[in-house]
């Protein structure tokens, strides 16, 4: 499917994977592919505060990635997630929750260390997956590229995967006035 990737949609794309991995996330998140196409300035032509938008990622991030949707459902509950958070984050310091968790050594990994031996993959740049949120926005990517019969999939087209799926990115995307029908308006196909 790459292959059908223009440059901008494979910039997007790797883009992700070094956001994912500056934040030292184990995987790339659908989060991670809006910061990158808002890197790349895809979303600039429809007046997107980069800034305000990163802002707003990070708080869903502090909040363990809910989206409000998840603290409204909570609220219903008579559950407070910022109490939660905070308490949260009184016992293990600010962030925590936006913290990813540790990464593993293996036995192999830590003998090569031991040895001064480079890992197998020429050292620092490790395997960072795709969770399954941000596969299926690959995968929807498609499916609009193909819908609109266009013959690439580009930026817009992740950009309106994002805007489909239900989660944080397209919560960020709507609440700074990106909806799929301004974008698809406004920006070219492929």
């Amino acid at each position: 499917m790459f292959e059908r990737f223009t440059r901008e949609a494979r910039s997007a794309v790797t883009g992700a994977v070094a956001e994912a991995r500056r934040a030292g996330a184990p995987a790339v998140t659908a989060e991670h592919l809006l910061l990158s196409l808002l890197a790349l300035g895809v979303l600039d032509p429809l007046g997107a505060d980069r800034t305000a938008m990163t802002a707003d990622l990070a708080a869903a991030r502090r909040r363990g990635g809910m989206s409000r949707a998840d603290e409204e459902a909570l609220a219903g509950l008579g559950i407070d997630l910022t109490q939660i958070v905070s308490r949260i984050e009184e016992t293990h310091g600010e962030g925590a929750l936006a913290t990813p968790a540790p990464r593993r050594r293996t036995l192999g990994a830590s003998l090569r260390s031991a040895l001064g031996r480079a890992e197998p993959d020429g050292g620092g740049n490790r395997h960072v997956r795709f969770t399954e949120d941000a596969k299926k926005v690959l995968e929807q990517s498609l499916r609009i590229a193909l819908g609109r019969k266009d013959h690439h999939i580009g930026a817009v087209h992740l950009l309106l995967a994002l805007l489909s799926r239900p989660g944080t990115a397209s919560e960020v995307l709507t609440d700074h006035g990106i909806t799929y029908g301004t974008a698809e308006t406004v920006l070219p196909a492929a």
